[in-house]
């Protein structure tokens, strides 16, 4: 596969530099937003991400968190997520992971999920299949979600709660249509999907960095990834969208119908 040897020696470099400093990381709270926190491992990863992006395709833009935006007036655009998870990993929670992949104008072509601390690696190109580990991926063929375990990964908005409590009441139905909840606020929850071990993932407050790797994975292993509502993610002029939310909606096909149904009701 074309990306994927790239991808795939990208993430396993990443993964050491994770793996050196688990444990022994001191956070910050980044202004602005109590729940996101930044460590000095965000910033060597992405330093190394956008290094082998620039080194082996120096025409393509570049998106990182942490970083910002390298803009070659390119058609193809690397979006990356050095750390999936930097609450946890600065806590010592294993639930964390190294995201990297690449939209070609605004559809999402390859990409990769690194979880380090469980040695694992997710690689998906358009139409070639999902793989963890060289192993081909599928989500799940259970087609009820009353028996399907489901992520839900859900921050606070101290600046305004109401957002909050409207959003813990649709979780509580998805609950009662679920067996269980399960929630990192991780790259974790979404490889999961794409693994076959959960039913669903859902979440209301993300940014492009958290999405376009994930999502072609989760669509190579034959998922449906859409926002938050069931309709298709806007990738078009992705530069421009740094700061934009995004929601999510990622399911086995069956799953995906019957999770909106009970957010649309």
């Amino acid at each position: 596969m074309y990306y994927s040897k790239f991808i795939e020696n990208a993430l396993k470099e990443a993964s050491k530099i994770a793996d050196e400093n688990f444990g022994e990381v001191e956070s910050v709270t980044k202004e602005g937003d109590n729940n996101q926190v930044l460590t000095e491992t965000d910033l060597a990863i992405s330093k190394h991400l956008i290094d082998a992006v620039k080194e082996t395709y120096p025409g393509h833009n570049i998106i990182s968190e942490e970083a910002g935006v390298v803009d070659n007036n390119s058609t193809l655009t690397w979006v990356i997520d050095p750390i999936d998870g930097t609450s946890n990993f600065s806590q010592g929670l294993p639930f964390f992971g190294v995201m990297i992949g690449l939209l070609d104008k605004d559809a999402p072509v390859a990409g990769g999920v690194a979880l380090p601390y469980f040695n694992e690696i997710y690689l998906a190109e358009k139409g070639k299949g999902a793989f963890c580990n060289g192993e081909k991926i599928a989500v799940t063929n259970n087609l009820k979600l009353l028996s399907a375990l489901v992520a839900y990964d859900i921050d606070g908005h101290q600046e305004n709660p109401e957002i909050t409590y409207e959003e813990s009441e649709t979780l509580a139905e998805i609950i009662l249509n679920i067996r269980n909840l399960r929630t990192s606020n991780s790259a974790y929850d979404m490889v999961m999907v794409a693994k076959g071990r959960y039913g669903a993932y859902l979440n209301k407050t993300t940014k492009i960095w958290d999405n376009v790797a994930p999502q072609i994975v989760i669509e190579e292993a034959s998922g449906i990834y859409t926002d938050f509502l069931g309709k298709p993610i806007d990738y078009s002029n992705p530069l421009q969208k740094v700061g934009l939310n995004f929601t999510v909606c990622a399911a086995s096909p069956e799953l995906h119908k019957q999770i909106q149904a009970v957010i649309q009701k």
